[in-house]
Order: C-alpha cells, then sequence, then structure tokens
C-alpha cells in the first residue's frame, strides 16, 4: 500500500482543468494503453500511443483502440494536448524528450516492460490510482488471476516443454513475462534448458536437433522475414506440435495476461488430447 499513499499523493500538473475530478492522460506505452482502457474512463484518454493502432502488435485489439487519438509521440502534439499525466516507457519518449516535458511542466509517469505477472499487477494498480479509480484496479487484477487460476495445469502434470520461437529465430529468456505465463500454464520454457538468454538466436538446426513438444511460432507464416519459421524440415518433427501465438501476446500485462493465458491453455488442452490419442 506504500505505491498507493505516494501516487495518492501527488497532484497532477498544472495544465489539466483543475474542474476536472480526475486526470487525463497521454500515453506513449503500448502496453499502458489497454490498461489504461480498462481502468480510466474514456474522456480521461486524450490519447494513445500510435504503436495501439498496428494490427499485428496492438495488444488492446483495432477495434477499441481506433475510439482514442493516436498519438506519434512529439512534444507538440503533446503540448497541444494538455494532458494531466504522459504515461511513457523505455523505448518512447528518448531522455532529451522527457527533459522538454519536464521543462513544461507536465508530469512524466514510466512504466518499464513487465517481467513477472506480479510486476503487471503492480503496474495495473499503480495506473488505476494515476486515474482515480483504484477499484477497477483490483477488478482487472481479479480478472488476470481468475485467467490463471483457470489456465493451470493439472495438479501433477508434468511440465511440457515448449518454445517461443519469434522472428528470425529468437527466443525470449527466463526473466520475462512470457516465462512467467509458460510456468503457469503447464509449460517449461525450453530455450531457458537450453542456455539461451532473451533475444538469444536458436537455429533451425538446434531445434530439429533436439525439439521440443511444442513450438509457439510467434511470427508471420506469410513473412519472408520469418521463412524460417515455415521450414519444410520443421513437417519431420513429427512429436512436435506447431502452434500460432500472437506477437501481441508476448510482453504487456494487464488484459492482455487474460488473453495469453487463455491462449496457452488451448495449447497445453491441445497437447494432452494428442497424447491421450497416442
Amino acid at each position: 500500500m506504500v505505491i498507493a499513499a505516494g501516487l495518492a499523493a501527488c497532484t497532477p500538473a498544472p495544465h489539466g482543468d483543475a474542474r476536472r475530478p480526475h486526470p487525463t492522460f497521454v500515453s506513449l506505452n503500448p502496453c499502458a494503453d489497454a490498461i489504461l482502457a480498462e481502468v480510466a474512463d474514456p474522456a480521461q484518454i486524450l490519447a494513445i500511443s500510435q504503436f495501439s493502432m498496428d494490427p499485428a502488435g496492438s495488444t488492446m485489439g483495432l477495434a477499441q483502440a481506433r475510439r482514442f487519438r493516436a498519438t506519434s509521440g512529439s512534444i507538440e502534439e503533446i503540448a497541444s494536448l494538455k494532458p494531466d499525466v504522459v504515461i511513457g516507457d523505455a523505448f518512447v519518449p528518448g531522455k532529451p524528450g522527457s527533459a522538454a516535458l519536464g521543462r513544461l511542466g507536465f508530469r512524466i509517469e514510466r512504466f518499464q516492460i513487465e517481467s513477472t505477472i506480479e510486476v503487471s499487477e503492480e503496474q495495473v494498480r499503480r495506473l488505476a490510482i494515476l486515474s482515480g479509480h483504484p477499484e477497477r484496479g483490483e477488478a482487472l487484477v481479479a480478472r488476470m488471476r481468475s485467467a490463471l487460476a483457470k489456465a493451470a495445469p493439472p495438479r501433477g502434470s508434468k511440465p511440457v516443454p515448449a518454445v517461443v520461437w519469434q522472428s528470425a529465430g529468437i527466443v525470449p529468456g527466463e526473466n520475462t513475462l512470457i516465462a512467467d505465463l509458460l510456468r503457469r500454464t503447464g509449460f517449461a520454457n525450453f530455450s531457458a534448458g537450453q542456455g539461451l538468454r532473451q533475444a538469444d538466436l536458436l537455429p533451425l538446426e538446434q531445434m530439429l536437433a533436439r525439439p521440443p513438444r511444442v513450438i509457439l511460432i510467434a511470427g508471420s507464416l506469410k513473412s519472408e522475414e520469418d521463412r524460417m519459421l515455415r521450414h519444410p524440415a520443421l513437417a519431420a518433427l513429427t512429436e512436435t506440435r506447431r502452434e500460432p501465438y500472437a506477437s501481441a501476446l508476448l510482453w504487456c500485462g494487464g488484459p492482455t495476461v487474460i488473453k495469453a493465458a487463455e491462449r496457452l491453455a488451448e495449447v497445453h488442452r491441445s497437447v494432452q488430447l494428442g497424447e491421450g490419442r497416442e
């Protein structure tokens, strides 16, 4: 509750309308976009990041994203919107942009990439408190926990070796949200077991020599860049399931956790059904 007390003591930047009961936001963080849409009133969200308008990467879905204005994140655009709070992240705006916004008197709140479910829950609560609706944050956290509970594997079941294979063979590291999700939904992080770390490459030859039970393909099977993910040699892995996994489900927490848990549970059930027929 220290976070709650500290945030509640903060006051919005002087750019907002003092008559508003709750602060307004410009979000430059695609993960925060989806959370804000859950915990803030629509009128509080002056703009979301342009990344949420990308059909391939939007964590909130295009239909929901298009309810809001998108921003490129330029200083001029943010200043014209006069938000009470600017939500940033590790990518945009850079340090010079942050410094300029600070000099203009804008309050900036930064949210890093979530590495665990616990960190994601903390960020949900933080955004809900900032928006003036802490109860909505608690409701979202409850939904996340419920989805994870439903996606939990049967008691006593052995973890299924699975690799998340991204464009060009990139794999996620152990200290990532997707790694935590894999553990909670009945999988063992295959790439970590191979000694690979965040953003390391898992060559096709290594995959073929010692294949996991499941390959979660987090890339475009139609893209020339991702041709390795659809290499004909993978068809020889008759004991390995290849399942598509949306790249938008890899890095963000909040409501994305619910979608990710549901997808991973679906894959886990399909593996169990397949083994039952063997």
